[in-house]
């Protein structure tokens, strides 16, 4: 493990905290520790102050048609918070504003005040219908998805906080940073970069637990390549926390096939280097010897030379009365045997020729 993935993971528990200690970071004061750059461009975003997300919370109650008495109760929710300086748990006060007045985000927020539950998340389809007010659905898709960034769930997180826009939510610095959370962890890196770039166009003003982080994940994916061995590797730890939360569907089957593919890929490449390697070495040892030594081929089978003799020789003494082919038939059938089993195919036609014409001369010796 790189010491910048070491040191994200020593960072984790700030990221995976609790919600009390996740919504009261000071913002960042990094600014005399980075290089200041003449040519540095405006941030395309900017941080919403509290009366100004006060003002959206209460123009969507007006038009919202809520009854008197929790039109009362999400007012009074405003009565104590700050109206200067910009508030980090902004986010967390449009949710109990919303939650006094709709039963379903009501729902909602009580779930996601529970940090780390293990329960089936409630039913968020109305999000997306297209009927439910946008100050409403795209706030508490932030919520939600805050929540499932925290545990662990990346890719239902990366449904909620697809498509939100940094002037459609009360907290655009949360947004950017969970986006970023989601698509590094799923190592959509190009993404992820870019994210990370917009969340530190306001280094000086967001919390500074996200400029940390953001810097830490920065680093930890600039260099990462697709399909290299870390590449591999990271994917490989996604399919366990995927088993590890109970998932195990076509998605992890997926990622599974996409790993195996990729170990195959590698494999190859390095077989290929090795024979590269192996052929380069062989070709440096023979410009060294002074010649390039001849590849070495079986032999090709024996064969008997021509000739126009008749083949006869002298006769002599072996040993034999009978002479020498004249062997019981089972120890002459034991002997071709054993010559096919050990030499080409035409010897045994020979020894059995050479067999046969001495039988014949026996029966039939020379006068």
């Amino acid at each position: 493990m790189s010491t910048t993935r070491r040191s994200l993971a020593a960072c984790a528990g700030l990221l995976f905290g609790t919600l009390a200690a996740c919504t009261h970071s000071a913002p960042a004061q990094a600014a005399d520790q980075r290089p200041v750059s003449a040519f540095s461009q405006k941030a395309t975003w900017t941080i919403p102050s509290v009366e100004q997300v006060r003002e959206q919370a209460f123009e969507w109650l007006a038009t919202a048609g809520v009854d008197d008495e929790p039109r009362a109760l999400a007012e009074a929710l405003w009565e104590s918070a700050p109206v200067d300086g910009n508030a980090a748990h902004v986010l967390d006060l449009v949710g109990a504003t919303l939650a006094a007045v709709d039963p379903r985000a009501d729902e909602l927020v009580t779930f996601c005040s529970r940090p780390h539950s293990k329960d089936e998340l409630p039913e968020v389809a109305w999000l997306h219908d297209g009927q439910t007010p946008a100050f409403e659905s795209n706030n508490l898709r932030l919520l939600v998805g805050r929540w499932l960034v925290q545990n662990r769930l990346y890719d239902e997180a990366g449904e909620q906080l697809s498509g939100l826009k940094t002037d459609q939510v009360v907290d655009p610095a949360a947004l950017l940073f969970y986006q970023a959370v989601v698509e590094h962890r799923t190592l959509k890196r190009d993404e992820a970069l870019a994210s990370i770039a917009r969340l530190l166009e306001n280094e000086d003003d967001i919390p500074k637990r996200y400029a940390s982080l953001a810097r830490l994940m920065q680093a930890d994916i600039e260099d990462l390549k697709e399909d290299s061995l870390d590449h591999i590797a990271r994917r490989m730890e996604d399919i366990e926390r995927r088993l590890d939360l109970g998932r195990s569907g076509p998605k992890v089957r997926e990622v599974e096939d996409g790993v195996i593919a990729s170990l195959d890929k590698l494999i190859d490449e390095m077989e290929k280097q090795q024979q590269a390697a192996a052929a380069a070495a062989a070709a440096a040892r023979g410009q060294g010897g002074g010649s390039q030594p001849m590849p070495i081929q079986p032999l090709p089978d024996s064969m008997p030379m021509g000739g126009k003799g008749e083949g006869k020789v002298a006769d002599k003494p072996i040993g034999n009365k009978s002479g020498w082919g004249d062997l019981p038939p089972r120890e002459r059938q034991e002997a071709l045997q054993q010559i096919g089993k050990e030499f080409p195919a035409h010897y045994r036609d020979m020894v059995e020729q050479y067999f046969r014409k001495l039988a014949s001369e026996s029966e039939n010796p020379p006068e």
